[in-house]
């Protein structure tokens, strides 16, 4: 079924119990893949070695009622009933919530904001009030964090950790996962044998995994569902069964009684042990993470009525099992498939490795997502993102993170070959993306939310005195495996903010290097610098979205010439998950009416899908029209005292795809094609016999325009026909001399390497290269 149709961002305004039940049965397969298969490596990992099962079940029973509990409060209380409610705008996740921050406090990590970003429809805040107010609880805060520089790029650096570890996550899960469902073929053959075949087995369903991913998850995800449906009846099933064949009375160890004999006992092995145990809420990000494609309360049902029993009753049921068995004769100790019933024991494992996979796949898919969010905040070098399905939201592919992740994946498998290093590692993962998400919550619920700052201070408290101690858990295991995802998102978070600090540095370069608006009147107001105009349409890339660039002189510097028209375009990320199409452009002029030089901005969210050349293409060029058919005459005159020197004033434009009443483009090879007589048309047919397509702007049956905008719709319609060239700054960045050394490691290395090997603008991969034009360019930062 289609998600992006019954997703929130919809006409539907109040779904239906059959929609949200819908949406709560798909869930399945999206968001709980990776928790529901926890019940595979939870047991074995937490017995591993640190505490050992013995007569007393005191072991046993404590670690039941600590996975219990742990259950309860992680995923259930503090995700499910809180960390749900703070979406934005119905996007979930790391950067959902700092993405809320900057827009409640000025604290945004882009450089090219304006103020005519904070009218988008998604960019009003939560509440109506004003943080201006010594009343309203989290001014002081609020203040802090803008007047501080420091406390925002921690803040920056907070997510950035959270996102490496997500990442490292995507690298760990799949292994894990895949490893602890095939694991249950060592029943089934000698240890010598199996030795040889699990590592292979598991590393060659990893290659399969990981190959298929270009094909996107909504070819296969119609099965996702049911795969993760019955697995949970299938553990559930079993629970039941192990409780009332071997102990029906385990039900008691749910008492946190338990849990003080357990530590009382066990002292420092128990602590250490529950690094182990904190993997029975590994996934339980997902559910915030994949807000975006369901709804909140279906994610709820999904969870409260159908995973949280299940993997309670599964625990429950190990449980059981492992208090009446003590002397285990196979080697596999104590793990999922000692409790399964040999009758069933491979219709089991079938379904647990598709299990497996589907978990692995919702991780994968979800790193993807994550890449893709940082690259629209400036915090990720461009990298190839292919959308593999049309009608489903979010469903992309990236070549290079994805072969990473592979590579990377099969190195830990070969590596490790066993579950307990690689639940080490997996482990201080999610424990650590747990931890930030409790810390930028703390802050969403004063600025956000207005309330008082002892609420926060509970929250963080609560929650984050748990989760400390998890965290301690698993970093004293550094050495056996958890150092894994400390070096992953180590390297990826130097590579985030090495490219984050560069790109913030060439942006102040060009903002000091503007160009005056006196240099293109001097331009334009002499005869004797030999500078003349080409048919065609120059669009000129600038990531300014004020003031002439210094490419524009460069360009003419070297190349005498320029285009009957001129576009400035600013293609720019906003700190919201979608912008409206209708919101989309903001169009102004440069200079006086006669130039024919425009500025446009398009502005994306982070989560928006870009669209393919030829379609952006066309709604560039409506938009100018819709803009000079509905501008209204303004004399110009340069103000002096505006640092762009440009006296622009943008205009708000909606993309022609969605703006029906406004201007459309009809282009073909010149023959005749009858448009609806409601419309009238204005129409230029150019008598160069070069010119091989013909251009048509349709105006709406009421359109009402003077002389002089028609005037200047034909020429851009000549200009239109006549083709549109993209001129792109390739610049080489170089720290100034005197710089420390840091910073010309920072950018004249990283940086520079990241630069030349990631994509340019998006809008401008499948241009033709005779259409483009790059003009090279040093920035001294």
């Amino acid at each position: 079924m289609d998600l992006e149709r019954l997703s929130p961002r919809n006409p539907i305004k109040k779904e239906s119990w059959w929609t949200v039940l819908t949406l709560a049965y798909q869930s399945l397969g999206v968001v709980y893949g990776d928790l529901a298969t926890s019940p595979l490596y939870v047991y074995k990992s937490t017995f591993a070695e640190d505490i050992t099962h013995s007569e007393t079940n005191e072991e046993i029973f404590g670690v039941l009622s600590l996975i219990f509990w742990t259950l309860t409060l992680i995923p259930l209380v503090k995700y499910v009933f809180i960390v749900l409610r703070a979406d934005d705008n119905g996007e979930g996740g790391t950067f959902a919530l700092y993405s809320l921050l900057c827009r409640h406090a000025r604290i945004s990590s882009l450089p090219n904001f304006q103020l005519a970003d904070e009218d988008l429809s998604e960019y009003k805040k939560t509440s109506g009030e004003n943080l201006r107010s010594l009343k309203v609880p989290g001014w002081s805060l609020k203040n802090t964090l803008e007047k501080h520089k420091f406390l925002q790029n921690m803040l920056l650096v907070l997510a950035l950790i959270g996102t490496c570890m997500v990442i490292g996550d995507g690298v760990l899960t799949p292994a894990i996962s895949v490893f602890s469902a095939v694991s249950g073929l060592e029943l089934s053959m000698s240890k010598q044998q199996h030795q040889y075949v699990e590592v292979p087995v598991v590393c060659a369903i990893l290659i399969i995994l990981f190959s298929l991913q270009h094909y996107g998850t909504h070819r296969l995800g119609f099965v996702f569902a049911p795969i993760v449906l019955a697995w949970l009846l299938c553990i559930s099933t079993i629970g039941v069964y192990n409780i009332f064949h071997w102990n029906p009375h385990v039900y008691k160890a749910l008492s946190p009684y338990y849990i003080y004999k357990f530590l009382k006992k066990t002292r420092k092995r128990g602590w250490m042990s529950l690094g182990g145990i904190l993997l029975c809420i590994t996934g339980s990000e997902a559910m915030f993470a994949d807000l975006g494609h369901f709804t909140q309360l279906s994610i709820q049902i999904a969870f409260t009525f159908a995973v949280y029993p299940s993997l309670i009753l599964a625990y429950m049921g190990q449980a059981a099992y492992l208090s009446k068995h003590h002397v285990l004769e196979s080697d596999y100790r104590i793990g999922f498939y000692v409790s399964v019933p040999e009758q069933i024991r491979w219709p089991v494992l079938a379904i647990a490795i598709l299990a497996a996979v589907v978990g692995s796949q919702a991780i994968i898919t979800g790193t993807f997502s994550i890449i893709k969010q940082c690259t629209s905040l400036g915090c990720f070098p461009k990298v190839k993102i292919v959308h593999t399905s049309s009608r489903m939201h979010g469903q992309i592919y990236i070549p290079e993170i994805n072969w990473t992740l592979m590579l990377l994946c099969l190195a830990v498998t070969v590596g490790f070959r066993d579950t307990k290093h690689i639940s080490n590692a997996s482990g201080l993962a999610v424990i650590t993306v747990m931890l930030v998400t409790t810390c930028l919550m703390s802050l969403v619920i004063v600025l956000c939310w207005r309330k008082s700052s002892l609420y926060a201070l509970a929250f963080i408290f609560f929650f984050g005195t748990i989760e400390v101690l998890y965290f301690s858990a698993s970093l004293i295991k550094f050495l056996e495996g958890a150092w894994v995802p400390v070096a992953l998102s180590f390297i990826f978070l130097l590579i985030m903010y090495v490219w984050h600090y560069g790109t913030l540095k060439r942006y102040e370069f060009d903002v000091q290097n503007k160009v005056s608006i006196n240099w293109l009147l001097t331009l334009f107001g002499s005869s004797n610098l030999g500078i003349v105009r080409v048919h065609g349409i120059g669009v000129i890339n600038t990531e300014l979205v004020s003031g002439i660039p210094a490419i524009f002189s460069h360009f003419i510097t070297n190349l005498p010439a320029f285009h009957q028209v001129v576009v400035f375009l600013c293609v720019k990320s906003v700190p919201v998950p979608h912008v409206k199409p209708e919101e989309r452009f903001l169009v102004g002029r440069v200079g006086p009416k006669e130039y024919r030089l425009y500025r446009c901005i398009a502005r994306y969210g982070y989560r928006d899908v870009h669209k393919d050349d030829v379609e952006f293409e066309n709604d560039l060029i409506c938009s100018i029209a819709e803009f000079i058919r509905s501008d209204k005459p303004l004399n110009y005159s340069p103000d002096p005292e505006n640092e762009s020197g440009t006296n622009e004033r943008l205009t708000v434009v909606a993309a022609s795809s969605s703006n029906l009443e406004g201007v459309q483009i009809f282009e073909d090879d010149g023959s005749d094609k009858q448009e609806p007589s409601s419309s009238s048309e204005v129409i230029v047919v150019a008598p160069s016999p070069r010119i091989k397509k013909r251009v048509r702007f349709v105006l709406p049956e009421s359109a009402r325009i003077d002389r002089s905008a028609e005037e200047e719709l034909t020429e851009l319609t000549e200009a239109r026909e006549a083709g549109m060239a993209f001129i792109m700054g390739h610049s080489y960045v170089r720290a100034k001399s005197g710089s420390s050394v840091m910073k010309k490691i920072a950018i004249n290395f990283g940086y520079d390497f990241l630069r030349r090997n990631s994509r340019g603008p998006c809008y401008g991969l499948s241009t033709p290269h005779a259409s483009t034009l790059e003009v090279g360019m040093v920035y001294i930062v």
